[in-house]
């Protein structure tokens, strides 16, 4: 028990350092506003008012919502920033209504959906998957997420549009900031529905490429290509990375798909990319790298205890460690560059 002489001196040193509890509990009811916006493209808040502003009456019975919850419900997504208020009536910010409409191509919510109707109950039981290790999906009894993903067409193309939204902005960044002058042909390699390979051909008109990915997302590459134009500049090769062979080519790119593997598969898919490349070849992957330090790239933390939760042994790792795992498979050099966000991607040589 505390005793009167430390509950003095505790005080003392919350008031001489101005100490305050406001950030942990910030920290700790996060979830309620996560919450809230997740709700919220669940009900299609933003899809209503992409049609023009309303007020709180007329959008809560678009909505269906009980008369008690639906004033605080839409004010606090307001003080969010994820609503504007004029004039008593609510309309969409520019970003909410750009990417959250799910009328329009930009729109991103499809992964909100599925972190609402999957990830958030999951991340519940993320005690248990510390104390276990194991993960807390659809793979605690057996199966597979995209096993039963890809057996929805509609669901896939969903997701990979999802995927699409959220990866332009490090689709855009590999495209500016890599040296690709030096290069002819590249493979991407788990290429969903081609966001990567667009960003390449349409920055770099000397390209040619090949999207690599499961027969499922064949015609859903195939469509987005040609949507841009592209179809004489890039092939789809369907294949699994697990079991087959890597298309060759002077680039190799995998974007976020190391993360979700143990070392085994991680250091085995380095070995593939390393022998479907030529001398001089290189190899880029891009994910949430944890800072070398590992103190301040939150969200790479945070995203490898998701992967925690999906899958069994998938885990994020520091651009060090896939450079040391790099040099190992046989690569003679390679650096880390940030890219957009918590995103940043690293580079090697063969």
């Amino acid at each position: 028990m505390p005793t009167a002489k430390s509950r003095a001196k505790t005080k003392k040193k919350i008031v001489s350092r101005s100490l305050t509890p406001e950030h942990i509990l910030q920290l700790g009811l996060g979830f309620w506003g996560s919450k809230t916006l997740l709700s919220a493209v669940e009900l299609g808040v933003f899809t209503e008012l992409a049609a023009g502003s309303l007020n709180a009456e007329a959008l809560r019975q678009k909505l269906a919502l009980h008369q008690r919850s639906a004033l605080d419900f839409f004010d606090a997504l307001v003080a969010l920033g994820m609503l504007e208020k004029r004039g008593g009536k609510y309309a969409n910010t520019p970003e909410t209504d750009l990417f959250l409409d799910r009328a329009k191509p930009s729109y991103i919510g499809g992964m909100l959906e599925m972190s609402n109707s999957r990830l958030y109950p999951f991340w519940g039981s993320l005690t248990t998957a510390l104390r276990t290790g194991s993960p807390q999906s659809e793979a605690r009894t057996g199966e597979n997420f995209y096993d039963a993903l890809y057996r929805d067409p509609a669901a896939v193309k969903n997701f990979l549009q999802a995927m699409t939204g959220i990866s332009m902005g490090a689709c855009l960044a590999v495209a500016k900031k890599f040296l690709w002058k030096k290069y002819k042909t590249f493979t991407d390699v788990g290429s969903a529905q081609g966001a990567l390979a667009v960003q390449l051909l349409l920055a770099h008109p000397h390209l040619n490429g090949t999207g690599f990915d499961l027969p499922v997302c064949q015609p859903i590459f195939e469509d987005y290509i040609r949507s841009f134009g592209l179809e004489d500049r890039v092939r789809y090769q369907a294949g699994s990375f697990y079991n087959d062979p890597l298309p060759k080519a002077d680039v190799i790119t995998m974007g976020h798909i190391l993360h979700g593997e143990n070392l085994d598969e991680k250091r085995k898919l380095i070995r593939k990319a390393y022998e479907a490349l030529p001398k001089g070849g290189a190899y880029i992957v891009f994910e949430e790298l944890i800072d070398d330090e590992r103190k301040k790239n939150a969200f790479a933390l945070l995203m490898s205890l998701n992967i925690l939760i999906e899958t069994p042994g998938g885990f994020n790792c520091t651009g060090a460690d896939y450079r040391k795992w790099m040099r190992e498979e046989g690569f003679r050099e390679s650096y880390v560059e940030p890219l957009v966000g918590p995103v940043g991607m690293v580079v090697a040589t063969k």
